[in-house]
């Protein structure tokens, strides 16, 4: 037996399969930087990035293990055995502000990688963790935004950071360095002066921690595969002369 539709009918279907197509095929990936920034991720497939033997995934939309594969313009780090990361090919070891945004699955646990260091990135409120985040979001997308300085002095007293709330004087008597924090004295062999790069790092515009990064490193831009489903997307950079 055969049904024979309307004209009409058969336009309407039409239309409704384009305009399904066009919604599947388009998600996620309508997303434009913000002027300045460039984007890490194109949104369609791993141009860009390289994980372990695969030193470059252009054209790729999955890595050979299928930890990472991109999915309407979202880079899905998949639960698997063992910690796997992927990094961008270029290194950026020029100061600049990094954005993302990122979705954990339940108790799931990633990273960011800034020049090898690693950012703690997780299902913060049901693993009990970074509570003062009242900004987060659990099953939603959540901003990471993560700014370097380079040339950044710090100092450590008594393996403590310094704020800019304390005060250190140094000085010299009978030729002998001495030193006092805060009014009071300090063993000198306990203060500790280095000069390199910082990374802070905020989540929703609330702050997450300072976090020591080398003043370069060939390694890039990294993301972690390590316990449950998580997930990426809208990676771009802004880089500072």
């Amino acid at each position: 037996m055969r049904f024979t539709l309307p004209r009409g009918t058969v336009l309407a279907f039409a239309l409704l399969a384009a305009l399904a197509f066009s919604m599947t095929s388009s998600a996620g990936d309508d997303f434009k930087p913000e002027p300045g920034y460039s984007s890490l991720f194109n949104g369609k497939d791993l141009t860009g990035w390289k994980y372990y033997k695969e030193t470059d995934l252009t054209g790729k939309t999955e890595t050979a293990d299928k930890r990472f594969r991109v999915v309407d313009g979202i880079i899905v780090a998949e639960e698997g055995k063992g910690i796997k990361d992927l990094y961008t090919l270029k290194p950026f070891n020029t100061e600049f502000n990094l954005k993302m945004e990122f979705r954990a699955s339940l108790k799931s646990d990633s990273g960011v990688y800034v020049r090898g260091p690693q950012l703690q990135v997780r299902d913060f409120i049901r693993r009990n963790e970074m509570k003062h985040l009242k900004k987060f979001k659990n099953d939603d997308w959540n901003e990471l935004d993560i700014t370097v300085k380079n040339g950044i002095v710090s100092t450590i007293v008594n393996g403590k950071a310094l704020t800019e709330k304390d005060t250190l004087h140094l000085t010299a008597q009978n030729g002998k360095p001495v030193a006092d924090l805060n009014g009071k004295s300090v063993d000198i062999s306990k203060i500790e002066v280095s000069v390199g790069a910082v990374a802070k790092c905020l989540c929703n515009g609330e702050f997450m921690e300072n976090m020591k990064i080398p003043l370069t490193s060939k390694q890039g831009i990294g993301l972690q595969a390590e316990l449950g489903k998580f997930e990426f997307r809208r990676i771009r950079i802004k880089e500072m002369p």
